[in-house]
């Protein structure tokens, strides 16, 4: 497992500089970032030769890279075009974003799982249909949709919840914003779930448990979910740094001031310190957690061993 995990650790290695440089490389060429910092007037030659000074743009863009790299390794992202630090940005965003990142997970595991057992265990009968077409239909209509009816319906119409969401952002207020940025992959979880049920209550170890007169519900949960859940546990573990970078939509809707509202923030004002700093942490997160991802397979099914 140790040899595995160090392994696994070097091989991150090269996708982290690979996803970053990707990333550099594409903030660079959006547009010329010092144009929008003087307005609607252009930049006089020797303001803009300061500006590009200041923030290491008149380097080549494979130096300004390198100099980024360097800069990260000691903790320091840059400094955002209005003066602020990108690391004081993050300490402000990533703490919201988390939460809501953690409600949405939430949502996925309980309503997704359990929902996916029952009509994996009833596939065919009403239930399942039923179930069928209510993730259909939540997979096409686009996520900008739900939560607008939500806000719309529960904080406009029915004073349910505030339309939108404090400063502090605590966990409370997060619920309905958690369900909507979650309603697409919570779907995805139901019927992944049901599939994987579906596919193993044929399987020879499941009539093996309930020949020897296990109980049903110890058939379930030690023998058939275990086994079932490697490729949901997959999906959740790649759908958290997907759900944190994707939340831009929700956290518009419901004024929510996490990642997503600073990397649309930073992508509308071309702040290329801003876009590419927060986009490092998301690439870290993605490989922290596919990692997590992969350690828990063995937990699952004992037949997987890392050498």
């Amino acid at each position: 497992m140790g040899r595995y995990v160090i392994r696994r650790l070097l091989q991150m290695i090269p996708v982290f500089i690979g996803a970053t440089l990707l990333i550099f490389l594409m903030v660079n060429v959006m547009g010329d970032p010092i144009a929008g910092l003087c307005g609607d007037r252009q930049c006089d030659p020797a303001t803009e030769a300061q500006l590009r000074g200041d923030f290491g743009l008149d380097k080549p863009v494979w130096q300004q890279y390198l100099t980024y790299m360097g800069h990260v390794f000691s903790g320091d992202f840059g400094t955002a075009f209005n003066g602020q630090k990108v690391i004081d940005l993050m300490a402000t965003a990533f703490p919201i974003t988390i939460r809501l990142t953690i409600v949405a997970i939430v949502f996925e595991i309980i309503v997704g799982i359990v929902f996916g057992v029952v009509t994996g265990l009833r596939r065919g009968r009403p239930v399942d249909t039923s179930v069928l077409l209510l993730t259909l239909v939540v997979i096409a209509v686009p996520t900008f949709v739900t939560g607008l009816l939500a806000q719309l319906l529960l904080g406009v119409t029915w004073h349910v919840i505030e339309p939108s969401v404090s400063s502090a952002a605590p966990f409370g207020e997060l619920i309905l914003p958690g369900l909507v940025l979650a309603s697409v992959s919570l779907a995805y979880v139901t019927r992944l779930t049901r599939s994987s049920i579906a596919e193993n209550v044929r399987s020879d170890y499941v009539r093996t448990a309930v020949a020897k007169g296990l109980p049903r519900h110890r058939v379930i949960t030690r023998h058939l979910l275990r086994n079932s859940l490697i490729p949901v546990i997959t999906f959740i573990g790649t759908d958290i740094g997907a759900l944190m970078g994707g939340a831009i939509v929700t956290e518009r809707i419901f004024n929510i001031h996490g990642v997503g509202f600073q990397l649309y923030q930073g992508i509308l004002r071309q702040n290329t310190q801003t876009v590419v700093g927060f986009v490092t942490v998301l690439v870290i997160v993605f490989l922290v957690a596919n990692l997590l991802v992969d350690l828990l397979y063995a937990v699952l099914d004992p037949r997987i061993r890392y050498a």
